[in-house]
Formats: C-alpha cells, structure tokens, sequence
C-alpha cells in the first residue's frame, strides 16, 4: 500500500481497528479516515454507499462488528447475526462498487467446527457443527469470508481475509458481563486485590485450552498481509479457502490462565472454577503455518501482552465500555 494514498479503517475505535491504525501510523501512512458509530451507521446500505461515493478511499480495512463474550452471545444472537453480516455486505458491496484496489476482512477464529482437530488448519471450514455459544456470530463472520471470495471470483477484485485467534490487549472492552475472558478475569482479579477478596470465581472448569493473541501483533499481521502483493497471497491460498489464520500456535488452559492473571495483578487468594457454568469449545489453537510461510510471526509473550493490558486497564479503567 503507498504511504499517502487514503486507507478507510472500518471500526477505528474499537481494540483491533485503534490497533491497526497504530500500526500504520508508525509504519508512515499518513492518509488514514475513519468514522464513528455515530457519524457513519454501517448496517445502513444507504449511509455507507453515500460515506464511499464522498470519500472514494483506495484502501479499506474492516474491523467493525458488535463482538462479545459467551453470556453476549448467549443473550443476543440475533443483533450478533443481524448487525456483522449487514455491516459486512454493506462495506464489502460498497468497496467492489467504488473500485477500491484491496480490501482485509478481519474474521474471527471461532469459524471453525467445535471438534475440528487441532491444531485448527484453514481448511477445516464448515467441516462440522460449529459451537452453539456463539454459533450466529460464527456464520456471519463465515459470510464475510464467503462475500470477500466471492466478489473475487465473479468481479477480480483483491479482497482478503484473516481469522485472528482471541485478541485482548489496549482498548479492550472490561464490562463485568459482556467482555471476553482475558479482560473479564484481569478486571475480576483487579477489583479482588482493591476489595481485599480471598478468592475469585472463575466461570468453568478451567480445563478448556485457548490461543491468545495480544491485539498490537494481530494489528502487525492485518498490515503484513495487506502488503502482500497480490501473487505472493493468491500462491499461499485456494479460491475456496482463502481466509488466513493468525494466531501465535501456542495455547494455554482457562486455569493457567487464571493463575499468569492472579500474578499479574498480585492477587494471593484462592481460585474456585464454578463448573455450573459453560466452557465452550474444549479447545481453539490455530494452525499458523501458511502466515508464518508469508513471513510474519507473533511476537508478543502471554504474560508481557497481559502486563501490558493490565496496565493500560489500570490507567484508563475510567473509559471501559460499560
């Protein structure tokens, strides 16, 4: 991508677009435009067909979507379905009608089939039943990827999808119900060290592994990808499956987890694992061979990405999104 040339980042504000666009900044591109909710509604076909006919941006990144933890997703599958895929077909439509050069769809790991062998290879799509948790969630962001092939096999244009593993890092969300596991456990943690709790209750029973991602290294990998020239991607990727995983290749239990949070934030007291609750899928490691094939790796360890998390919540726990 030339350094001047205007790059729309879709969801700027959210973790992974305020990463991404961190990225590029100190990467030296200088023409970065992006909109909030409440200047740019993206469910609206009108709104964003308008928002591209005004600014006719040459490269688009789309991070926005609702997103949410296990009781979100539990509690409103149907704004999870609605809201991605209408924000997905609005941006994917209205960059193919305005000639934008390249487009990256940012997917989600949770894709893939509750039992897919793991590690979890790009191919294993729609290969079985996906995890009813966030099942609505899943096929929408299935549909992102089947639109971005799509519009490449009927009309040539050079969209582009990556599946990150779970993100967490600055500008994550910390609401006590509707966060994800990292950033509901480092608040859980923080608030028992100030209350002086001597234990903290973890939903579960600790034995699920997860893959986490520290978002500054998903944000490295969305620009590496999106500088790919076009034969060097299309070589690593099949016009069925063409969606990329990153990750780091590496997972770790909810309970290990727990106990790297419990150090993080100087929590002593004992863990209790309340097993009434749901675990979700029993495992999610991605298989990152192809993008380390492309020249990219993460580079950010567990415990130094939750550190840095931690701290951010630290110092701005005033600003997460209630």
């Amino acid at each position: 991508m030339e350094r001047t040339r205007k790059i729309y980042i879709a969801g700027h504000q959210g973790m992974a677009g305020s990463a991404i666009c961190r990225c590029l900044g100190k990467k030296g591109y200088t023409n970065l435009i992006g909109r909030t909710h409440n200047e740019l509604e993206l469910t609206s076909q009108a709104a964003v067909q308008a928002f591209f006919a005004e600014e006719k941006p040459e490269y688009v990144i789309l991070a926005a979507g609702k997103v949410g933890g296990i009781h979100a997703n539990n509690t409103c599958p149907a704004d999870f379905i609605y809201q991605n895929m209408m924000i997905e077909a609005n941006v994917i439509h209205q960059a193919y009608a305005s000639g934008v050069k390249r487009l990256l769809f940012l997917g989600s790991s949770c894709i893939y089939p509750k039992l897919a062998s793991q590690p979890m290879k790009e191919d294993a799509l729609m290969m079985g039943p996906l995890e009813p948790t966030n099942e609505p969630y899943a096929i929408a962001k299935i549909a992102g990827i089947k639109l971005c092939e799509s519009y490449n096999r009927q009309y040539g244009t050079d969209f582009r999808s990556v599946m990150p593993t779970n993100l967490y890092g600055p500008g994550d969300n910390f609401h006590p119900e509707n966060s994800h596991v990292i950033p509901a456990l480092l608040r859980r943690f923080h608030e028992a060290v100030q209350g002086k709790a001597s234990e903290v209750i973890i939903w579960g029973s600790g034995t699920p592994r997860r893959e986490f991602l520290h978002v500054d290294d998903m944000a490295a990998a969305a620009v590496h990808v999106m500088n790919l020239d076009k034969t060097t991607y299309k070589a690593h990727t099949f016009p069925m499956i063409s969606h990329i995983n990153v990750g780091t290749g590496i997972d770790f239990t909810i309970r290990e987890l727990a106990q790297t949070i419990a150090e993080v934030t100087g929590f002593q007291g004992k863990l209790i694992f309340d097993t009434t609750k749901p675990d979700g899928t029993p495992r999610k490691l991605l298989d990152v061979s192809r993008i380390k094939s492309l020249g990219w790796e993460a580079a950010i360890g567990l415990k130094e990405g939750l550190i840095n998390a931690y701290d951010w919540f630290v110092n701005y726990q005033g600003n997460f999104r209630e």
